[in-house]
């Protein structure tokens, strides 16, 4: 009988470093799984990404003011899923708000410009989407959609499915720090231990490269963080970073960094950016969601849920 060994297989996807690592016995049938799974992220990356002009996001942005456009199953849910989180959020998740990225430009380090953030703001706004059945129409010029919100979470579940599927139970699929864990680990000597993934300290610049701010066991389900390190500038003192409140078109800034963990990556993902979000009342939300949380507050505060280890 061969013998149990854990294997990692790196590449690139969504712009992200990412891995798909799994503990098992026959190496020849994880190298052909761990290949599908790979070509289940590349394919929702084409499908769905608004930097792909042929991707089904492309085709509905450049038809806004115009006609609707037909999609089929897949993205209607995603869609139905973007509604629900609308709702959930009380409006705090619009994935028409990529428009407002026009007038941020992180590389340069600039405020935008008042009048042009006041400009996009009409633009922004889910109850404006016009859905029937399977057909979607912006009806403004200039808005558009953009599932960047959970699109490599959903990718991360959607590779977990991949490998479940022919049979694998002890895997960790890592899509840029986004993370579906099939089950726990399957060597013997670990005795069914959970993943141990480290949370990305959100202030590296003041740390050594690659510190940890925590490690959180993660057996099975999503594990998703978002916070303000990714893309962001400092002006004048205060830090502005890339996730967006649409009401106002400004950064958030309560927290550095909110960590979800919970059934499936695609929704602590989504929760986590809420969270973000939310501000001051996202512990709350959060504890009322039911799901497990590290987060970081703007003063490096650092608070848990009770169930997270």
């Amino acid at each position: 009988m061969s013998r149990w060994r854990t294997l990692r297989f790196d590449f690139t996807a969504m712009a992200s470093p990412c891995s798909l690592q799994m503990d098992g016995r026959d190496e020849r049938v994880m190298q052909q799984v761990v290949a599908l799974a790979m070509a289940e992220v590349k394919r929702i990356e084409k499908k769905f990404s608004r930097y792909n002009a042929d991707s089904v996001i492309s085709r509905i942005n450049q038809s806004a003011g115009y006609e609707a456009v037909e999609v089929d199953a897949e993205t209607k849910s995603l869609l139905d899923f973007a509604h629900a989180l609308w709702t959930q959020s009380d409006g705090l998740f619009d994935i028409s708000s990529g428009v407002l990225r026009r007038a941020w430009n992180f590389k340069k380090s600039m405020l935008p410009e008042p009048a042009a953030l006041q400009a996009l703001l009409p633009l922004v706004g889910w109850q404006q989407v016009e859905r029937s059945d399977y057909r979607v129409r912006l009806p403004q010029t200039g808005m558009e959609l953009d599932l960047g919100g959970f699109g490599k979470e959903y990718a991360a579940d959607c590779a977990a499915a991949v490998l479940l599927k022919h049979g694998v139970v002890h895997a960790l699929v890592n899509l840029g720090g986004d993370l579906h864990a099939l089950g726990p680990r399957g060597m013997p000597e670990l005795n069914g231990a959970p993943w141990q993934i480290d949370i990305q300290h959100p202030r590296q610049e003041a740390h050594p490269p690659g510190t940890a701010l925590a490690q959180l066991a993660l057996a099975r389900g999503g594990l998703a963080t978002s916070g303000d390190y990714e893309r962001f500038f400092i002006h004048e003192g205060q830090r502005y970073c890339h996730v967006l409140n649409p009401r106002t078109g400004w950064p958030v800034t309560h927290w550095q960094s909110i960590s979800v963990l919970t059934a499936n990556t695609t929704t602590a993902g989504a929760l986590a950016t809420i969270a973000m979000l939310k501000g001051p009342e996202a512990l709350a939300w959060l504890q009322a969601q039911s799901v497990r949380y590290l987060a970081v507050q703007h003063d490096g505060q650092v608070l848990r849920s009770a169930a997270t280890p």
